[in-house]
Formats: C-alpha cells, sequence, structure tokens
C-alpha cells in the first residue's frame, strides 16, 4: 500500500480513466509479489501500454507482453516475481473464422467482426487483435471467453461463420506485409515514417507532434528518436510498420532502409 500511495502522488495529471488503468496494473503488480504468482492484465490498447511504458520501472516485479502473435498491437501484461517456481504461458487464445459457404460470403471488414463480437456482450478488453484474411479471421482472445465466442458468433453481417479455437502450438499466423525501400538521410522516425508513408517530414513530425506515433507501444514526442532493427512503430490512421535494417550508404551519404508495413 506504501508503495502504491508513492507512485500514485507522481501522477495526479492522468485522466480519470488514466488513473484507473494505473490503478489496476498497480493492483495486478502488487497481487504477483505478495503471493508469489503470475497475474495478468486485459489486453491493453496503445494508450494503455503507453502509460505502461512510462512506468514500468515503478512496479514491484517486471513485466513482459503478449497479444498472441509477434507484432500484435494490442497486448496483454504479464507480471513476473523473482524466483517462480513454475511454468506459465499467457492465457490467450486463438479463433480462427470462417464463412460456412464461402461462395456466398460477404467480403467482411475488421469493423464488421467487431461489430458482431460486441453484440454478444462481451467486453472489448477480453478481445486483442482481429487479424482479416481474404476468407478468414483470427480472433485473440482471453482463454475465458474462447469456448462462449466459439459456441455464439455464427454470423458476421449477413455471412453465416463457423468458429474454431485454434490449439496455440497450431496457429502459424503471421501478419501480411508489405515491403518498402529507400533512401532516408538518417534513421530518425520521422525521416522513416515519412519515407513508409510517403509524406513530407514536416507532416510526419506533425503527426509525432499531435500524439498518434507510438514505438513499441510507447507514445514517442520527439521526431529526432533514432530507430533500431526490429522496431515496431504504429501510427494512427495510417496502421503499423517494422523497421527491418539498413541496407547501406549512397556515394552521397544517404542510407538505404528496409520497411515492412503491415497491410
Amino acid at each position: 500500500m506504501i508503495r502504491f500511495r508513492m507512485l500514485w502522488q507522481r501522477h495526479k495529471s492522468m485522466t480519470k480513466d488514466e488513473e484507473l488503468f494505473f490503478r489496476h496494473l498497480t493492483d495486478r503488480s502488487e497481487l504477483a509479489w505478495n503471493r508469489g504468482i503470475v497475474t495478468f492484465s486485459d489486453f491493453c490498447s496503445l494508450n494503455e501500454l503507453n502509460i505502461y511504458h512510462r512506468n514500468r520501472d515503478r512496479f514491484s516485479v517486471r513485466g513482459e507482453l503478449s497479444g498472441g502473435y509477434v507484432g500484435a498491437e494490442r497486448q496483454m501484461i504479464a507480471f513476473i516475481p523473482d524466483a517462480l517456481s513454475y511454468d506459465w504461458t499467457f492465457p490467450i487464445s486463438a479463433l480462427r473464422i470462417l464463412p460456412q459457404n464461402p461462395k456466398f460470403a460477404d467480403l467482411l471488414t475488421h469493423r464488421d467482426y467487431l461489430g458482431s463480437l460486441m453484440n454478444l456482450g462481451v467486453d472489448r478488453k477480453t478481445i486483442g487483435d482481429i487479424c482479416v484474411l481474404e476468407n478468414l479471421a483470427y480472433v485473440f482472445c482471453e482463454d475465458s471467453m474462447a469456448q462462449y465466442l466459439s459456441e455464439n458468433l455464427t454470423r458476421v453481417r449477413h455471412t453465416s461463420v463457423r468458429s474454431e479455437i485454434v490449439p496455440a502450438g497450431e496457429l502459424s499466423y503471421s501478419p501480411k506485409t508489405e515491403e518498402i525501400t529507400g533512401s532516408i538521410a538518417s534513421i530518425r522516425l520521422d525521416s522513416i515514417i515519412s519515407l513508409t508513408y510517403r509524406l513530407s517530414r514536416s507532416a510526419a513530425s506533425g503527426l509525432i507532434s499531435e500524439g498518434k506515433v507510438f514505438l513499441n507501444g510507447a507514445l514517442v514526442s520527439s521526431g529526432s528518436r533514432e530507430l533500431e532493427e526490429g522496431d515496431l512503430v504504429s501510427v494512427r490512421g495510417y496502421g503499423k510498420f517494422r523497421f527491418e535494417e539498413i541496407g547501406g550508404q549512397s556515394r552521397k551519404g544517404r542510407l538505404f532502409a528496409r520497411i515492412a508495413k503491415f497491410v
């Protein structure tokens, strides 16, 4: 309790919703510390992940994140005490959703799947990413929701669907990406956003100053931040990408970058 009060005094500038979320994370962390068990948050949005990243060194125990697959945007936080005496896994399941009759299926979007899930009365925090492919979708959810969703999600918009739980060891999903290559003056964040989305440098800087850019789940406030290979960047309104590598340098000193943009 003393630890929590000390943390609380440092966050009076938070909004009410942010305060409630910070309290939730603190409670999860304290429970892991006191009982010597792994505890989990719900699936967190980018804003919520940013609160965690800003304060990760202030919680009682270390944390790990997962959304069920590499590159997930909505992720769950596990709080892990030292000297843990048992093995554990994230309580995340995946549902594979397919049309009953592909020939007559609608072209379904992320919004269609999310709307149908919300119509079942589930809490958005129990649902992770919804990954839509050409003729199917994967929905990542908390283990406790998987059976209910698989039994009750039978229609998305006008399309009859069937849902099946995919065992974690059998899921080989990886998001589809488009390779972007080009030359940049430096590996600054604003330069790489400019290249990825074909924006001017000033437009890319504007997105950062407006609080629309997240690096590995944490809000970024400066376009001068240099990226490292493997960094994940989410830009609200545009999507997300992974910075792959710098492949060399031109005679004029410009760098050749390779980027994987999620599509």
